[in-house]
């Protein structure tokens, strides 16, 4: 089972020196956060926070593989994804998230990274996603070219203009 907690991090315990941040995510990660789309993969998380004066840098690097649907079979499919993540952190009278800049409340001073994790690895899928040539459920495929191919018949069959509306097409209007 994977422990949400540890990606909690106490900006009050950082030292005025480069923190190492580093993840291994797999399903069960996926499977706990709550509203998440994505519900299964494997990225390697890994970067930095460093303690400045007033504010803190975290940088992130996923890089891995999500389990997404295919767009054309519906099979389930590995999606390679690749994202950086950068903020700045500040200290406040409250919780903000605003762009790049996160300010967390100064009475309890924890930044969790779980789902600003996600939401990066998440924006890091493609809109997208389909499998190699060849690779897509057969039978799906089969039938999706069976559809097309019926439904590109009945466009042309709509295409035809009728004769009344075509005579009107050789009049022109002169000023």
């Amino acid at each position: 089972m994977c422990n949400l907690e540890q990606f909690k991090v106490d900006l009050k315990a950082l030292t005025e020196e480069v923190t190492p941040l580093e993840w291994e995510l797999d399903d069960q990660f996926f499977e706990q956060l709550e509203d998440a789309q994505l519900q299964q993969g494997s990225v390697h998380v890994s970067g930095s926070i460093r303690k400045a004066v007033g504010f803190f840098e975290l940088e992130l690097q996923s890089v891995g593989t999500v389990r997404v649907p295919c767009d054309r079979c519906l099979e389930m499919m590995d999606q390679p994804v690749e994202a950086d993540l950068r903020l700045i952190v500040k200290m406040g009278s409250e919780y903000t998230d605003d762009d790049d800049v996160i300010t967390v409340d100064e009475a309890h001073p924890v930044l969790d990274t779980a789902w600003l994790i996600y939401e990066s690895i998440a924006l890091a899928v493609p809109i997208r996603h389909v499998h190699q040539p060849g690779d897509c459920n057969v039978s799906m495929s089969e039938k999706l070219n069976e559809l097309s191919a019926a439904r590109s018949s009945d466009a042309d069959a709509e295409d035809a203009v009728d004769p009344r509306w075509a005579a009107l097409k050789g009049l022109k209007l002169e000023k």
